[in-house]
């Protein structure tokens, strides 16, 4: 083994087995924006106790922002709530159609057409085709309610005119910085879920540089651009950085003088991503409609999980 660079750290950890992985029965859940496990021993998923609705955007904005670990909510189209119906709900779990919140989807608009358009040139971006954007399900929630959830999500989609989904499952692990070291935040995805679920898997996405924050969100370049190039768009960036502790915008200050400042100030590390592993699905009321669509890039076999341990190297930001 190479050893590690000078300036550099290598993060080491035995791999967590994938969410919903056929071969290890466990699914992921998220609270409080750390992850967990549930397994299918515990007991089948119960239909009968759950009911999917639609959420206004405060309660769905705030739910993802409390539960999924990169506190960041997408631009969403369409919101869709899991809701518990049965007496012994999580109480502490917002209160919402008769039961308690307990998981929330998002179908979303990317950063760019492209991301749909490319593999869905048929459709029309943001209307017939959006991305899967979040999906994140309380500790609480059995194993096997992701398909559950996710098909009564298509359906209602495809009722209202969506005929295709995006979605992404993101490799890369990530690490939250504690007291007592490095704590693994998320172990990182092959989408196992989106397999199980039949999804089009057409190879990775663009690969790319990530500054991760030690609470282990991250900033991409994508958002950084409209901070150094004042896009419309970047105000939302510096006001998370603003608020993780970096100094504010002086006057006159060059954009992007400012953002380099607040990386460093922050503890900000760079990462070299490889690219998310992309999905894509057929919606449609039929099998008819859903075979009319197209997907524009070729099937590929879908990723398994490295069983080697997983390992991160990191730089100081420049």
């Amino acid at each position: 083994m190479n050893p590690t660079p000078a300036g550099r750290r290598r993060l080491t950890t035995m791999p967590a087995l994938e969410a919903g992985e056929p071969a290890s029965g466990w699914c992921q859940r998220w609270t409080g924006g750390t992850h967990s496990w549930r397994h299918r021993s515990e007991g089948g998923f119960d239909a009968d106790r759950y009911g999917v609705v639609d959420l206004p955007e405060p309660l769905a904005q705030a739910f993802v922002l409390a539960h999924h670990y990169s506190r960041s909510w997408p631009n969403a189209k369409r919101r869709y709530g899991l809701i518990d119906l049965h007496p012994d709900a999580p109480t502490d779990a917002a209160a919402y159609a008769g039961g308690r919140l307990v998981g929330v989807a998002v179908l979303g608009i990317p950063m760019h057409d492209k991301v749909l358009t490319n593999p869905l040139p048929g459709l029309v971006p943001y209307h017939e085709s959006l991305e899967l954007s979040r999906l994140v399900l309380r500790d609480e929630v059995p194993a096997n309610a992701e398909s559950w959830f996710c098909a009564q999500m298509f359906r209602d989609a495809a009722a209202h005119g969506v005929r295709g989904l995006v979605a992404f499952s993101d490799p890369l692990p990530r690490w939250r910085a504690t007291p007592t070291g490095p704590q693994l935040l998320m172990p990182g995805h092959v989408g196992v879920v989106y397999q199980a679920l039949g999804a089009v898997y057409t190879g990775r996405g663009t690969a790319r540089t990530l500054w991760l924050l030690p609470d282990g969100t991250s900033v991409i370049a994508r958002s950084a651009a409209k901070i150094t190039g004042g896009e419309r768009g970047g105000n939302g960036l510096i006001t998370r950085l603003v608020a993780r502790g970096a100094a504010a915008p002086a006057p006159g200050e060059h954009p992007a003088d400012w953002l380099a400042g607040a990386l460093r100030q922050l503890g900000a590390r760079t990462a070299a991503h490889p690219g998310n592993h992309r999905y894509v699905f057929r919606l449609g009321r039929t099998q008819a409609e859903r075979s009319r669509v197209t997907i524009a890039m070729p099937a590929r076999p879908y990723p398994k999980r490295d069983r080697q341990p997983v390992q991160l190297t990191i730089d100081h930001a420049a």
